[in-house]
């Protein structure tokens, strides 16, 4: 969800997108640098107080504070794109949504893919200090056992984390590989 969202406020962020007015692109950078700028742990414990204690909340958090962070760097990378294929479709009678589909997300793919399997795995990786505060996860069993002193399990949760990290790594390694192939 924070993929969607963060490209739904990305589009009028962004400098190359003419549709939209100097207020929507100040109203929607104002709300990417909010979400952003209040780190996924202040949004854990915010959310915990309004949603309770668990999972819940967690996922709250890091969606928020993804949405701010991806949508922040689909912003950029729309900036960046080669606006010679949207002039030339705009020139031909495309409509926006058309420019979009046809000119801007087929350069942005690889791009949107790579920031998503990163910050997805990020988020693997700070969920598990989001679960140290009560919002569930793997954090949550890694603090549990280690107030316990149950090493063997605390051993067994972080080796699950390395290994999630890994694979969504190895992912994202062949799948960028996949796309610059065509």
């Amino acid at each position: 969800f924070a993929v969607i969202f963060g490209i739904i406020v990305a589009i009028p962020a962004s400098n190359s997108n003419k549709g939209f007015g100097a207020i929507f692109r100040y109203i929607s950078r104002t709300l990417l640098n909010l979400l952003r700028s209040i780190p996924e742990l202040v949004w854990a414990v915010f959310l915990i107080i309004s949603a309770g204690l668990g999972p819940f909340a967690g996922t709250l958090a890091l969606m928020i504070h993804t949405t701010g962070v991806f949508g922040r760097l689909m912003a950029d990378a729309i900036e960046n794109v080669d606006e010679l294929p949207s002039k030339s479709l705009s020139d031909n009678g495309a409509n926006s949504l058309q420019v979009f589909s046809y000119a801007v997300l087929p350069q942005l793919a690889p791009q949107i893919i790579s920031y998503a399997l990163y910050r997805w795995e990020h988020n693997i990786r700070i969920a598990t200090v989001l679960g140290v505060v009560g919002a569930g996860g793997l954090g949550q069993m890694l603090s549990y056992n280690l107030s316990l002193f149950m090493l063997d399990n605390s051993c067994t949760v972080i080796l699950a984390m390395i290994l999630l990290v890994t694979v969504v790594d190895f992912s994202s390694s062949r799948i960028r590989g996949e796309l610059t192939k065509v």
